[in-house]
């Protein structure tokens, strides 16, 4: 027989199924819950959600902020990978978890705790990037996931069961979202999203501006990247949060960010997703800017390569696994000269890149004019230079292999 649970540590949002796992890990284990909230820039929810999880029973409640390490770790180095998955989505949930994982489980350790929980679904990815982190930290952690062992099997009758608990949930039969927010983005699933037809109602959104109704004049902005990494906003030095959170507010304001997609789950299943990412848009805009003057060309190919699969690996909730450190060597590797100023033109939902410096840039001028160029370049160069290469596709063609 298995020792029996008496302490749980709940990663504890106060959104619907957080709020209701509370209190059924309570009724069902007959255990101290301690809710564990972490603050990754979800803003003025981390005190409310540390009231309500009072309010609701929970022995004890952990508020960590963990913004700083959020974007300098995780946002950052994603960023430098260029990680975006399936072409559009820029990972805001994927890759807060394993922080959120990570800093869990020092809780369960420091309160000598017998099991952690999360309310992530059985269909969905988080439920993966939560346990992975934690078998990856601990191995031998205790695991309750409540959404794959009760019967209460849709937000109808997980909304049926804080009414009758007297549960305060932030969702309602009309707005049935499921919502997450950081720093990074904030994401909608659920509700009318689930018919990949349907428009996102305007009403939804948070973070950004109806294009049509942002300002009519452009705003510009210069960031500055030192090794791959963002430093300042015109000219202003910022923390990695304070940067993020400056850059939400600059591009949102010019509806800057907004994505809608159907995704594919690391579960098997395709999901729409509705996803907000302001000052996440512009920072990649910016990054592959400085990056086209400062990486070398063969370098950058393999960086490119690699970003596919750093991205399924973040998506899929692999970020402690051993491929994922080699790759983000590579990454880190890579990004040694990436240092440099990007210009922005942001204007009705559109971030363009509209110029980018560098002292060590790879960029000569005196190349690539069509000037004169003054000897830098001998242009009857490039004929040798294309016989060469094509080469084997003269000797093919000459031995009739088309």
């Amino acid at each position: 027989m298995s020792d029996p649970i008496k302490k749980i540590v709940l990663a504890y949002s106060g959104g619907l199924d957080t709020s209701i796992i509370l209190k059924w890990l309570q009724e069902t284990y007959r255990a101290d819950v301690i809710a564990f909230v972490a603050d990754v820039g979800q803003g003025e929810e981390t005190e409310s959600a540390r009231e309500k999880a009072i309010a609701t029973g929970a022995s004890s409640v952990y508020v960590e902020d963990l913004r700083e390490e959020f974007v300098r770790d995780f946002v950052f180095p994603a960023m430098r990978a260029n990680a975006i998955y399936e072409g559009h989505y820029l990972l805001g949930t994927s890759v807060a978890r394993p922080l959120i994982a990570k800093a869990q489980i020092d809780v369960l350790r420091r309160e000598n705790a017998d099991a952690v929980s999360h309310g992530a679904t059985g269909k969905g990815n988080d439920q993966v990037r939560f346990e992975l982190t934690y078998y990856a930290l601990e191995p031998d952690v205790k695991i309750i996931a409540p959404w794959r062992e009760w019967d209460l099997n849709s937000r109808d009758a997980l909304m049926a069961y804080a009414e009758k608990h007297g549960i305060e949930v932030p969702v309602t039969k009309s707005k049935p979202y499921s919502m997450d927010r950081n720093l990074l983005h904030l994401s909608f699933e659920g509700g009318v999203l689930e018919d990949p037809w349907t428009e996102a109602p305007e009403d939804m959104f948070v973070l950004t501006t109806d294009p049509r109704k942002a300002p009519d004049v452009p705003t510009y902005l210069e960031i500055d990247f030192e090794q791959g990494t963002p430093v300042a906003i015109d000219g202003e030095r910022l923390s990695p949060a304070s940067l993020l959170e400056k850059l939400n507010g600059i591009a949102g304001a010019n509806g800057v960010g907004r994505v809608d997609i159907v995704e594919n789950r690391f579960v098997g299943m395709k999901s729409r997703g509705v996803y907000e990412t302001p000052g996440g848009t512009v920072l990649y805009v910016a990054h592959r800017g400085v990056e086209s003057i400062t990486m070398d060309r063969e370098v950058m190919l393999q960086r490119d390569q690699l970003s596919p699969k750093i991205a399924q690996l973040i998506y899929n909730g692999f970020w402690y696994a051993p491929e994922m450190d080699a790759m983000m060597a590579f990454i880190d590797k890579s990004q040694e000269n990436v240092t440099g100023t990007a210009r922005l033109r942001l204007y009705k939902g559109n971030c363009d890149l509209v110029g980018r410096r560098a002292e060590r840039s790879l960029y000569d001028e005196k190349i690539t004019t069509f000037e004169d160029d003054e000897g830098a370049y001998a242009q009857n160069d490039a004929g040798a230079f294309i016989r060469l290469n094509a080469l084997r596709l003269r000797v093919r063609k000459n031995m009739g292999l088309d």
